[in-house]
């Protein structure tokens, strides 16, 4: 067992090994360099760029856009079905045709055949009950309705 030191001595100076027991390491000082390997610093953690962030979102953002556009700008007639009804909001010359509830005041026509990728008004003519041919060509997609006035 050691003694501490006498007052104004260095208290980690050496001590003489008293017979018969090994010296002791000294305890780890706060503020004293490490002992043995060397520990790195732990790995800085993955972290994705704001830029990164951002452009992914402008791409997020462009796509549904370019999704709403291309679904807002579809005609009633691209996306009316067979049993669907019509009001022509345009003239006879110049028709617009928009999809409204077969219940409504507003109907009048209702869609018997549809054919699309076609712009060949002719194939109304094998249909039974078409009265009138509607085609539309454009926006990458052609389609004929074939219609009874209601």
């Amino acid at each position: 067992m050691t003694t501490p030191p006498p007052q104004g001595q260095n208290p980690y100076a050496t001590q003489p090994v008293q017979p018969g027991f090994p010296q002791q390491p000294y305890p780890p000082q706060p503020g004293a360099p490490f002992q043995g390997a060397p520990v790195p610093p732990p790995a800085p953690k993955k972290r994705v760029s704001k830029t990164l962030l951002r452009i992914g979102a402008f791409i997020v953002v462009a796509i549904v856009v370019a999704v709403g556009k291309w679904y807002l700008g579809q005609s009633d007639a691209e996306t009316t079905s067979v049993g669907s009804c019509m009001h022509n909001e345009g003239s006879q010359s110049s028709p617009d045709l928009k999809t409204v509830d077969c219940s409504s005041t507003d109907a009048q026509y209702k869609v018997v055949e549809k054919f699309d990728n076609t712009s060949d008004g002719n194939k109304c003519k094998s249909v039974k009950e078409a009265e009138i041919s509607y085609y539309q060509v454009g926006n990458n997609h052609n389609v004929v309705l074939c219609l009874k006035s209601v």
